[in-house]
């Protein structure tokens, strides 16, 4: 259902936006600043429809249309202003997906006239002049001045500073008497202040000639990043972007020596370290699994079988916290994330079944933002399937061998068949090298099938700091290697 906007103007520095029954109120401390963010919020609702946005604007029993686009242009039809009685002389009532709401009693306007201030865009000469004539709704009330005045769009070779923005933004909605006395004056609030830090976001070069140059002159000539460096900072950024939930990542192959184990580690590592902790890697074997083997040490060897035991001491924010967990989870300092390992102890007899994983999940999800779950090989197991049916987001793993890509191709019919059509479509490949040269042409021929039925297929490289099986030092990888995981995160990032 589509809903516009009725911004109701309450005092000079006051106004209230209604939109689908749900009212924001705005308020600055001058008149020209409450306006100015009033075209902004209508602005960012034109961005997010990708398209121009008509608000209605009441104010002293008067309403008028005013077109916002998502650049910033809009215009603001004072002079088609429609008050109390006043009809469209069509008799027409415009059909739409939702009645306009009455505000004071001012009805809403006619769509008559709502169409005359969209199509209607007089624009002064270069000389300042008005046009000679310019077309007029018969249902409106025209001023002597133009009934529409445009706000020339921004340039775009570079953005405007919000306190600009403010200013010209502000415009068109100043009364005629303040235009004419040029009493009104912008004054910057504190967000403005605030805001205009963004002016010193550009990224600074720090590889290449573009580095060695801002390096050698102490700053005083800093080129632009190189496209390498432009590429890594836009993944970064990606990686870095906010979550509005926690978000839950389940690594798969049904075989043993998939690759399952190291990239959940490497996924771990790579969103710590950019996103700054709150992540957790977490082994979900139905018995025991090995990421707690090739984590690093930690003081202690307690698994998730041990965490579930005390479970409900977490179960209350007032009752534990996220350091409790220390006494459970492996942490890694270095990268920036935690483990939890499955159970290790050889004559337990104990598992994880489908309600303990969802108990886990349910409490593990209130203490971090990610969830990177490795899985065991046994497709049928219960606690396999709760993980598959809790992620937001399923990664395929697989070397670059016809056994193990077999392995996980049988892996995505399967569950297809179970019905997770929607995860598999959104899903992410990883294709991993086994050796130094990898197959080339088996390489070729599994990322056309794997793009065919993921969304995306990604390659990692070959590292021999990853040969040993042993625990991962993250700062022996390779750089190429480190590229392809911020890769890998990256892509995951953009269908979180």
């Amino acid at each position: 259902m589509t809903y516009e906007p009725t911004v109701r103007i309450t005092s000079s520095t006051g106004a209230e936006i209604h939109v689908g029954g749900e009212i924001d109120e705005v308020f600055a401390s001058t008149a020209e600043g409450m306006r100015a963010r009033v075209v902004e919020a209508i602005r960012q609702m034109a961005a997010s429809a990708g398209e121009p946005v008509t608000a209605t604007v009441v104010e002293a029993g008067a309403r008028w249309p005013m077109i916002v686009h998502p650049d910033g242009t809009f215009f603001e039809a004072k002079a088609l202003a429609a008050t109390e009685g006043d009809e469209d002389p069509s008799g027409a009532v415009a059909a739409d997906t939702a009645a306009p709401e009455i505000i004071d009693g001012v009805p809403p306007l006619p769509a008559s006239v709502i169409a005359d201030a969209a199509t209607e865009t007089p624009a002064r000469s270069a000389a300042g002049e008005e046009p000679a004539s310019a077309p007029v709704a018969a249902s409106a009330v025209v001023a002597a001045e133009p009934a529409v005045e445009p706000l020339a769009a921004p340039s775009p070779l570079a953005a405007p500073s919000p306190a600009a923005a403010s200013s010209a933004a502000a415009g068109p909605l100043r009364s005629d008497v303040q235009r004419r006395e040029g009493t009104v004056r912008s004054t910057p609030t504190v967000d403005d202040l605030l805001n205009s830090r963004a002016d010193r976001a550009r990224p600074r070069a720090t590889e290449g000639w573009q580095g060695a140059v801002r390096r050698a002159t102490g700053g005083a000539i800093s080129p632009r990043p190189g496209k390498s460096e432009r590429s890594r900072i836009e993944r970064e950024r990606k990686v870095q972007r906010r979550l509005d939930a926690p978000r839950t990542i389940v690594v798969l192959n049904p075989k043993g020596g998939a690759h399952k184990t190291t990239s959940t580690l490497l996924l771990a590592a790579t969103f710590g370290t950019q996103r700054g902790g709150a992540t957790l890697a977490w082994d979900n074997n139905e018995t025991r699994g090995t990421l707690g083997w090739r984590a690093q040490n930690a003081p202690h060897h307690r698994t998730a079988v041990d965490l579930l035991a005390h479970l409900d001491q977490f179960t209350q924010p007032t009752q534990a916290s996220l350091a409790s967990l220390d006494t459970y989870v492996r942490t890694q300092v270095d990268a920036r994330f935690d483990v939890l390992a499955s159970d290790e102890d050889a004559a337990a007899s104990s598992t994880i079944d489908a309600a303990a994983f969802d108990r886990l999940h349910g409490v593990l999800s209130r203490y971090y933002r990610l969830l990177i779950v490795d899985t065991g090989n046994n497709m049928r197991a219960s606690n396999w399937v709760a993980a598959v049916a809790a992620a937001d987001q399923l990664v395929i793993v697989s070397t670059v061998r016809e056994d193990t890509a077999a392995s996980a191709a049988w892996l995505l019919d399967g569950l297809r068949e179970k019905g997770f059509d929607h995860k598999i479509d959104q899903a992410v490949t990883i294709l991993a090298a086994p050796s130094a040269r990898p197959d080339k042409r088996l390489s070729e021929r599994l990322e056309r099938h794997f793009e065919q039925v993921t969304s995306a297929v990604v390659h990692v490289p070959f590292d021999p700091a990853l040969v040993d099986g042993g625990p991962i030092d993250f700062d022996a990888l390779s750089p190429d290697t480190r590229d392809a995981w911020l890769t890998v995160a990256a892509t995951i990032a953009d269908r979180l």
